[in-house]
């Protein structure tokens, strides 16, 4: 039972990489951030994880951090002052 679990998680933490989304960028932009037009809004180069974040892409990491939350949400670039 006890391995059973461990497996598991380990193949949720593997499961949710904190990567870019292309939904995101067409969720961003049907909220209103019309300037995310596509992953470099958050990402330098290339999105992929363990990548390079913008000064967007620190700013939703940081909130999500703050926040304690499973993963990021993108209403919170609302709050984001940044360029």
């Amino acid at each position: 039972m006890r391995i059973t679990t461990l497996i598991a998680a380990a193949a949720l933490i593997i499961a949710v990489p904190a990567q870019a989304k292309m939904p995101w960028v067409k969720k961003s932009q049907e909220l209103g951030f019309a300037e995310v037009k596509d992953c470099k809004a958050c990402h330098v180069g290339a999105a992929k994880k363990g990548g390079e974040l913008s000064e967007r892409g620190k700013f939703l990491e940081d909130m999500k951090t703050k926040k304690k939350a499973a993963e990021v949400d993108l209403n919170w670039q609302k709050d984001y002052k940044g360029k």
